[in-house]
């Protein structure tokens, strides 16, 4: 005889409206991350599946969805060129969840989406791991869970159900919080990513066009914070040293070759500042440090320019100690080709900025006066810091220079380098972030993308590179105070530096700082802050065995005290097991309080041998009791009620 399959039962139209809630609820994280079509397409198969369940119309045909499912497939290959992948697949997966619920008949379906509704939630941390992210997920949980218990609980009220959600999650908390902190953890992830789960992120590149800072100096976003052991250095002196730009095309500064060594190419000397860094992800190689780092994180090395960079691109939030020397003078004895890249130029461009070279050349005494010289020519003919510089053509340093005169950083820092090469002072472009402010609620330093700075290095004979700064010369508030001190009133400003929103800076002071303890607390909880914390708690060196035996110990014993406390409360909430303690109760005096092995009828007979002139009552409890405990009774409460009457009655 043929098997048959196991029969799964069908599942109601309320059991419907809780999925469709819990794919609403997985959904509305992801629609940030999703084409705009795509997404509108999922909300439009939400809403059909409401209308036809209000209309009780049936779902479509099998074969009308399937073409749906192709279509999107096609669509999400042509808009991610592929089908394979973070993106795509997440993107994929959530239209199928909407569609799913169009083929729903049985609790089996229901089970499917449920598991796609959870996979989808962990997907969501692929994109961000923010505490937004976070509590979203949480109320898509929530949801989810209330859904599952909707399959199997035919609950008319959603808020009673949501309220069993809720005991469930919370009871499933500190078994949570043990595995956080308790189990193993590693040094590198437990998957790899595919190539498209790291997309591009603002923030520093590797080359630099008139413009291309000025778009960063709009973005709030955060790039990295830095706690100081001591007092941090003033905003002045605060240069975060980044890509340093050698080769010029005509237009664009780009980086030379690193040139890696082994070590500091120098001798640290003079006093130190120690801090930490927290460096956001960029997807790239740039490490971070005060202008000229004394040390070399563990997790790089250093260029020949003096820049720091990662062994591997920065794609997770990086925690390193940093020291910094800031009147370090470096590069005396500087080779002869580092000093030739640094004079390079092309050909063709800038005729005027030449001609300007040759006369300061000549009259200048030394390479010093030279230098001065041009600052003063920034300070004293009309030159404007404005965030919103006019576009440049083929000679982009001579239109800035002798006509249009207004621009950002990149645009003096470009234009002095280029000068000095021209006047044959070794030169270069040094790009990075300048100032950064201190968090009056956690004390860390931020150092946002508003802050990206360029300023310019030259090669003096006897001193070695030395940091210019064009910028300083003709805004000298944007490094000593802030950028909004520094640029012309009408010019447009990033958000939190607007003076009439400082209610928001203050109320996004205290969400980053709650931010910053989630980082460092949460998601930078590694392997090395489990041991710090483990050692505290008197563990020396735990290996994974005795790990895995605490672990073990800990959550039974959470186990235990969790069904303790679910059968007290079970008893508790129970009125007709409390109406038959308060029977009990009346019959201990007399020792006639049931015994483990009787049940209700039993305990009854003995009783009316014990009483005969109660018996009738006796009987009625007994009789009421085992009807409402075992049996069907057609009115439950009024049954019950009189139940609680008769014991309230009887007396022994």
């Amino acid at each position: 005889m043929a098997a048959t399959k196991p029969h799964s039962p069908p599942i109601t139209q309320r059991q419907v409206l809780w999925l469709a809630a819990a794919a609403l609820a997985v959904g509305l994280p992801l629609t940030p991350y999703l084409p705009l079509w795509l997404s509108g397409l999922a909300g439009l198969a939400l809403i059909g599946r409401g209308w036809l369940l209000w209309r009780r119309i049936p779902p479509p045909p099998h074969w009308m969805l399937n073409l749906v499912a192709v279509a999107a497939l096609i669509g999400v290959g042509l808009e991610y060129r592929t089908i394979i992948g973070k993106n795509p697949g997440i993107a994929l997966l959530t239209l199928f969840l909407a569609l799913k619920l169009f083929e729903m008949r049985s609790r089996r379906d229901a089970y499917v989406a449920l598991l796609l509704a959870l996979f989808l939630i962990l997907a969501h941390f692929l994109h961000s791991q923010s505490i937004a992210a976070a509590i979203a997920a949480l109320a898509a949980l929530l949801v989810t869970t209330g859904a599952m218990i909707a399959l199997n609980h035919d609950q008319p009220s959603p808020r009673r159900t949501l309220a069993q959600a809720g005991k469930l999650l919370l009871q499933a908390t500190p078994f949570m919080v043990l595995l956080f902190i308790l189990f193993p953890r590693l040094s590198t992830p437990l998957w790899g990513l595919p190539a498209d789960a790291h997309g591009g992120l603002s923030g520093l590149s590797e080359s630099m066009a008139p413009g291309s800072i000025t778009e960063l100096s709009l973005s709030d976003a955060i790039a990295f914070r830095a706690r100081f052991s001591g007092p941090p250095p003033p905003k002045a002196e605060r240069y975060w040293r980044g890509p340093v730009l050698e080769y010029f095309d005509g237009r664009t500064w780009h980086i030379g070759p690193p040139g890696i060594g082994d070590g500091l190419p120098y001798r640290p000397e003079g006093p130190a500042i120690d801090y930490e860094v927290t460096l956001e992800p960029h997807n790239r190689h740039w490490l971070f440090a005060l202008d000229l780092p004394g040390q070399v994180p563990s997790q790089g090395y250093i260029t020949h320019q003096y820049q720091l960079l990662s062994k591997e691109p920065i794609h997770n939030r990086l925690r390193y100690p940093m020291r910094s020397h800031l009147a370090l003078a470096v590069g005396k004895d500087e080779t002869e080709a580092v000093r030739r890249a640094a004079l390079r130029l092309p050909t063709g461009f800038n005729p005027r900025s030449r001609a300007l070279a040759e006369a300061l050349r000549g009259a200048a005494k030394d390479d010093r006066a030279l230098v001065n010289a041009m600052l003063a020519r920034y300070r004293t003919e009309s030159f404007v810091y404005t965030l919103a510089p006019p576009a440049l053509g083929r000679h982009s340093i001579d239109e800035f220079l002798f006509e249009t005169r207004r621009g950002f950083c990149e645009h003096f820092a470009a234009s002095f380098v280029f000068v000095m090469r021209a006047a044959g002072i070794p030169a270069r472009v040094v790009t990075g972030y300048q100032g950064g402010e201190i968090n009056p609620v956690d004390g860390f330093l931020l150092v946002r993308q508003s802050d990206a700075h360029a300023w310019a290095e030259v090669w003096l004979k006897g001193e070695g590179w030395r940091r210019v700064d064009p910028t300083a010369a003709i805004a000298p508030d944007r490094v000593q105070n802030s950028l909004a001190a520094a640029v012309q009133s009408g010019d447009p400003l990033p958000l939190l530096e607007r003076p009439t929103l400082a209610w928001l800076r203050q109320l996004r002071y205290r969400w980053e700082a709650l931010s910053n303890h989630w980082n460092q607390w949460v998601l930078g909880y590694d392997d090395q802050r489990q041991q710090e914390l483990l050692r505290r708690l008197g563990m020396a060196a735990p290996d994974w065995r005795t790990m895995g035996i605490l672990l073990a110990v800990l959550c039974g014993a959470l186990m235990l005290l969790l069904a303790a406390w679910t059968l007290r409360q079970w008893r508790r909430a129970d009125p007709l097991q409390a109406a038959w303690r308060r029977f009990q109760r009346k019959l201990r005096p007399r020792g006639l309080e049931r015994r483990p092995w009787e049940g209700p009828c039993d305990h009854g007979r003995r009783l009316c041998g014990a009483m005969p002139g109660k018996a009738g009552e006796i009987e009625a409890i007994c009789g009421l009791y085992e009807s409402l405990r075992y049996g069907k009774v057609a009115d439950s409460r009024s049954a019950l009620s009189d139940l609680k009457r008769r014991i309230a009655e009887f007396s022994p």
